[in-house]
């Protein structure tokens, strides 16, 4: 590996286990909606205050109701109706998770590339756990799309560093530093933010293929809607005898299914993603 990828890594590394890493901190409207939702006395009204002085994310979950994974028999027509029918924890997840699309912008133009598409590559792979969770799980699909938004969240502080010491180097080398240290960083960073334990490990566990665990996880999922998203690509992991993957079987999904071939789950899919973006 080049020296400049070589230098990078010792010094991020360094700075982790010094604990002088800058960790980016959770929006504050993410914050004030996870304590609303957390606190026993809290009711709707409490959120929807909070939530309705941000109207971009007021307009989205709107948009999410009257979406084709929870349409009713009524037009959603505002915040109120929305938290209603979405509930309390659904909401502040979901907010939660939108919220933080505002951390993945940048000054320098490869910089912001990049953080736009480790955004767009969490959103999707959330729209996937979303329906996976639903269809094949007990698991919440709320926190399970958040575990998707999140699961890449190791990818900012390694392209921060990279912008603020201005550091030239190829997408190649970037791209190796990037996968060895994403997850430990990214498990860091949950855990700062007090995520839920199961959600804390997701960045670390979710690419080792051979886990064997009594019964499917939130890593699971990211997994399997990770490798969702590669098939037909020309991606390495293609290449991956994907019947060795252990999530597959925990989920009850056949490792050869291309899920965007049938019908229903593409549409939910499809419909999941869309909410994200």
């Amino acid at each position: 590996m080049s020296t400049i990828a070589e230098t990078i890594k010792t010094d991020l590394i360094t700075a982790i286990e010094n604990d002088k890493l800058v960790l980016p901190t959770l929006p504050e409207a993410a914050l004030q909606v996870r304590e609303i939702a957390e606190s026993e006395d809290s009711s709707i009204l409490d959120l929807v205050k909070v939530i309705s002085t941000d109207t971009a994310l007021s307009a989205r979950l709107i948009r999410v109701c009257n979406s084709p994974l929870f349409r009713g028999a009524r037009q959603i027509e505002n915040l109120n109706m929305a938290v209603s029918r979405l509930g309390m924890s659904y909401t502040s997840n979901l907010a939660m998770g939108l919220a933080m699309e505002q951390m993945f912008q940048a000054t320098s133009d490869m910089v912001d590339k990049r953080l736009r598409s480790t955004w767009q590559t969490s959103t999707e792979v959330a729209g996937i756990c979303h329906v996976l969770a639903q269809h094949y799980t007990k698991l919440k699909p709320d926190q399970a799309t958040l575990a998707g938004l999140v699961h890449l969240i190791g990818v900012l502080p390694i392209l921060r560093y990279v912008e603020d010491q201005d550091i030239q180097i190829s997408s190649i080398m970037l791209d190796n530093v990037i996968d060895e240290l994403h997850p430990q960083i990214g498990a860091r960073i949950l855990k700062k933010w007090d995520f839920p334990s199961d959600l804390q490990q997701v960045p670390l566990e979710y690419t080792r293929y051979q886990r064997e665990l009594p019964q499917v996880d939130y890593a699971d999922l990211v997994t399997v809607a990770n490798l969702q998203l590669l098939a037909g690509t020309g991606h390495p992991l293609t290449e991956m005898n994907w019947n060795t993957v252990t999530a597959f079987g925990r989920l009850g999904l056949d490792p050869e299914l291309d899920m965007s071939e049938e019908e229903d789950l593409n549409a939910e899919m499809e419909a999941a993603m869309a909410l994200l973006k």
